[in-house]
Parts: structure tokens; sequence; C-alpha cells
């Protein structure tokens, strides 16, 4: 098994989780996941980050923010054609709730969002986080506190609205 292979097999979860989360849509998530080990692989340079994972991650926020590049100079589909390649787990995650919470994600700052996800699903240490994003070790802590904050009051005020209108939890 080559290097490569095995920083795939260890770390690809990882990288699309955070890519999914960072774009809120799946085949960009796949996307960024591809592109991010592909320039991995292409890297002559030596990993100058904390750790292989904060690199990756890295990687991952520089290709998605290539991918808002390229967007902004393409025409958009129609957004009603329907997606005929939605999977099982893509329809679990789709339920109101968590819809309501990715979309007011998609809402905050991208750095404010990167500093959120690197902290709550990969459970980076802020020093980590800092370090990798080169912004100061209490800016990550303010960004993580206030992104939670405003992911809470649009649960909060999801779970308000839901019960006004007679739907089920």
């Amino acid at each position: 098994m080559t290097d490569i292979e095995h920083l795939y097999e260890s770390y690809a979860g990882h990288v699309r989780r955070f890519a999914l989360y960072l774009s809120g849509d799946v085949v960009m998530a796949d996307e960024i996941t591809s592109d991010t080990f592909v320039r991995a692989w292409m890297a002559s340079e030596r990993i100058r980050q904390p750790t292989v994972k904060s690199y990756l991650f890295t990687i991952a926020r520089n290709a998605y923010i290539d991918f808002l590049r390229r967007a902004a100079r393409q025409t958009k589909l129609d957004e009603n054609m329907p997606d005929t390649r939605i999977s099982p787990q893509t329809q679990m995650e789709l339920t109101a709730e968590v819809c309501a919470v990715l979309a007011a994600l998609q809402q905050l700052p991208e750095m404010d969002r990167t500093v959120l996800l690197m902290r709550a699903l990969d459970e980076m240490p802020y020093e980590e986080i800092a370090e990798t994003l080169g912004i100061p070790m209490v800016t990550a802590k303010v960004k993580v506190h206030r992104a939670r904050l405003k992911l809470m009051q649009t649960r909060q005020a999801w779970r308000e609205v839901v019960p006004a209108t007679g739907a089920k939890l």
C-alpha cells in the first residue's frame, strides 16, 4: 500500500465530512475530497502544519475557495431540476431541522464556519486551529462560541415554529 492510499484510507472520511459541512453540497464535497488528495499527492513540499489532518483540512479549504471562484464565473443550473442520485444517507440528512441548521451554517462567514467545523467535527485543539488558519487562539475560541450560539438560536427558532404549524418532530 502506498503512502497516499494509507493517507486516503485514514483521512478521507474526515476530509469529506469537513468539505460537506463547509460547502453544504454532497457533490461539491466529493469533488473537494478528491481534489484534496490529488493536491496532497502532487505536493512536493513537506507538510508544514501541526498534523496531517490539519494539513489536509487546509488543502480542502483552499480547494473549496477555488471551487467558489470558479463557480462565480459559471452559469447556475435550474435549481428545480431533481437530483436522481439521492442516497438513503442523504435523505436522512435532509430532515427539516438539519436543513435549517445547515442553512444557518452556510450563512456564517466562511472563516467562522471553518473554525467551527474544525473544532466541532474533528475536535481539533484551538491551538492547532489557530496555527492552521493563522489567527490568534482567542479569535478561534470567540468564533467557535459565536457560531455555536447562532446555530443553537436557529435550532431553537425551528423548534418553536414546528409545533406551531402542527408538524411532527
